[in-house]
């Protein structure tokens, strides 16, 4: 067995990155998504890459089964149970702090109707200790509905279940007897062991809602692969950026949530390592539907311990991602007399008009077809030729609508559309006080290095770095990731109560528990390590920031409370331009993560093909015709300046009139940007 594969399950296209052990190549390929059975689509992309599944020495994809569940409200119906007198908390929920000015704000249709939520009695303390015993009886009649309704999973969700999951523990064995395994049952303090008992049930129901759907995905998938000769375990992305196997990942699916787009972050990570004092990326990844935008800070991804997820806030650490309806297959239409890009898209099937499967109404991708570039006859490394004519027509058909010249209406939709993307990246970085000019872009996806400088002159942004295999660089990402396990422990102390050295043993506790979790996924001891990290608020505070420890021993250290107070001033300065050092703190939350490493890929291309003699196509940039050379990725090396077009396997870059483009000695294309004239 020598070979390291990655998948990666598009709106559009699957895509595949091998590595070879023995050799150090790196293949990358992909297959059209198949919506009704995604396996196919998968397989058809591992065939052109691997012949037998058998020598297949590691295997992880990512998947977007949970998300799309969610997204187009087709996931599990839950039933949920709360404590007595709290069965209104998921409907209550948050007022609308963060938009109070929003005249047209609507929370969220919870995923579960008030009719679907059933209450136990019980209750235990702050502190975890019991004041009125769990009534099981309560519990019984909850599984014996959901047995004879139908319901596809049951969310538990009880009072103070963080401090002591006894009540929690007992009700899921109650239900396991009532229902066996046919239907999912979810404990919030498996999910989220953390405060906050909306968010802590949120959670619960999300992955209540989209856990059968992920769980009878990966069994599927796991159970083709073994048909088809694979004896290594499935890996799958979680949101984290981390890894896990297939095995755990039915056991807590929603950790999968945002497998697919986390793996470009991943990647993002990897490439700033390889290309050498670029801490700081921006990764953008256009694909045929979305445009996923996450940032890598310090050399690290940006990971929160929550987030919102369609208006549900989910407590679990997850990848920052701001994610618009913004790819190549994105429609253009006209609507009130102006034209409009996305974010309705035209998918795999029917496509772009260009791909001749149907589609007949004009899209980002139809768009640069018919400004020329995109080589028709070599697009996805050939596997695809497109049809120009049929681009074109579909241009012209919403410019006679708009009344416009065709190509100037070709060039306003790659303009409004990469408009929309610049904004979606400063969504996440100007709106949270971080400048963009002082990051490097890495753009990918299927479509990101044909806009990813376009985008960049609009933020001002002047370096654009395009890895190899852009269209598959998310499965990639995930080839560099590490095996992740997060666990979490409350701990509310103010800091004149704080005992270091029980810090220091409760820490050490969730290390031993992480390192149990490695050995579990089938990581060797000279692969794992623990990091650490607590919340942190001022008294009076009700939200947190996230403090890393040096390790587990230094709350027992002398001196430890000075300086992780004077760590929290730091880091809340930064967040919010402001601090009080001489408040006193609380802690509130314990946080261990373990990480197993895998061996690193070989970041290098091979010996690289004589450069072909490079044709030369009519391209539009500015509404001027230039001609522009068309280049193979694989045979460039050196510096050439723009316009050109650079074509490879799985998508195209397209560097402008005043650039200047170089290929670094990972193979990565360097494009320095200059200020749009």
């Amino acid at each position: 067995m020598s070979y390291r594969v990655a998948m990666d399950i598009g709106g559009t296209f699957t895509d595949v990155v091998c590595y070879d052990e023995r050799t150090g190549a790196v293949t990358a390929s992909k297959a059209p998504t198949t919506p009704g059975d995604l396996a196919e689509g998968v397989f058809a992309a591992l065939g052109r890459v691997v012949d037998d599944p058998s020598a297949i020495s590691f295997f992880v994809h990512g998947t977007t089964q949970g998300l799309n569940a969610l997204l187009e409200r087709k996931g599990a119906r839950v039933l949920l149970l709360a404590s007595e007198g709290g069965g209104d908390v998921y409907r209550i929920a948050r007022g609308n702090r963060d938009r109070m000015f929003d005249l047209r704000y609507r929370k969220p249709t919870p995923l579960v109707p008030p009719g679907d939520v059933m209450e136990a009695g019980g209750r235990l303390d702050w502190r975890g200790a019991e004041l009125v015993p769990l009534d099981e009886e309560a519990v019984r009649r909850a599984g014996r509905r959901a047995r004879e309704e139908g319901f596809d999973a049951v969310a538990v969700c009880l009072l103070f279940s963080y401090a002591d999951p006894a009540h929690e523990i007992r009700a899921g064995e109650i239900l396991a007897e009532e229902l066996g395994e046919d239907v999912l049952v979810v404990l919030s303090h498996e999910v989220a062991r953390e405060w906050r008992e909306y968010e802590r049930t949120s959670s619960a129901v999300l992955e209540a809602y989209t856990g059968p759907v992920v769980r009878r995905y990966l069994a599927d998938i796991e159970r083709r692969f073994a048909g088809r000769g694979l004896t290594v375990p499935v890996h799958v992305m979680q949101s984290s950026g981390g890894l896990v196997n297939a095995s755990y990942a039915m056991r807590r699916p929603l950790q999968t949530l945002l497998s697919g787009p986390v793996g470009g972050t991943m990647g993002g990570v990897a490439a700033a390592r390889l290309l050498g004092g670029r801490r700081n990326v921006i990764c953008v990844d256009m694909g045929g539907t979305s445009f996923d935008v996450s940032l890598v800070v310090d050399g690290r991804p940006d990971v929160s311990s929550e987030a919102r997820i369609e208006g549900f806030p989910v407590l679990m650490p997850i990848v920052n991602l701001h994610t618009i309806g913004a790819g190549g297959g994105s429609l253009a239409y006209a609507e009130a007399g102006a034209l409009r890009v996305g974010p309705e898209s035209a998918g795999a099937v029917p496509g772009p008009a260009c791909y001749g499967r149907g589609g007949t109404r004009a899209t980002v991708t139809d768009a640069n077809v018919a400004l020329g570039r995109v080589d028709p006859a070599w697009f996805a490394g050939g596997l695809m030729t497109l049809d120009a004519e049929a681009a074109g027509a579909a241009v012209a058909e919403l410019a006679g609508e708009l009344d416009l010249d065709p190509l100037r209406l070709a060039e306003g939709i790659c303009d409004v559309a990469n408009a929309k993307m610049a904004q979606a990246i400063r969504t996440l970085t100007v709106e949270h006080g971080v400048e963009p000019r002082e990051f490097s872009l890495v753009a990918f996806g299927g479509a990101g290095a044909m806009h990813a400088v376009f985008i960049a002159r609009e933020l001002g942004i002047g370096e654009v770095v395009i890895p190899r295999f852009p269209g598959a660089f998310s499965a990639w990402g995930m080839l560099e990731a590490d095996v992740r396990r997060d666990l979490t422990r409350p701990y509310f102390r103010p800091q004149d109560t704080l005992d270091g050295p029980d810090m220091s043993h409760n820490f050490a506790s969730l290390e031993a528990e992480a390192l149990d979790a490695l050995t579990a996924q089938g990581v060797p001891a000279d692969r794992r390590r623990v990091e650490h990290a607590v919340d942190m608020r001022y008294e009076g505070q009700d939200y947190t920031l996230t403090i890393p420890l040096l390790d587990a021993a230094e709350p027992a250290r002398p001196g430890f409370l000075a300086a992780i107070a004077a760590r929290y001033a730091e880091a809340h300065t930064s967040r919010y331009g402001h601090a009080t050092p001489e408040a006193p703190v609380e802690f509130v939350m314990l946080r261990s993560t373990g990480f197993g490493s895998f061996p690193r890929t070989d970041a290098a291309a091979a010996e690289p093909p004589a450069p072909a003699e490079p044709a030369v196509r009519d391209v539009i940039f500015d509404g001027e015709v230039h001609a522009t050379p068309v280049l193979r990725r694989a045979g460039l090396s050196g510096s050439f300046a723009g316009p050109a077009i650079v074509v490879e396997e799985t998508a195209t870059t397209v560097v402008p009139p005043g650039c200047l483009a170089s290929v670094d000695d990972n193979g990565f294309l360097i494009v320095k940007v200059e200020a749009h004239q």
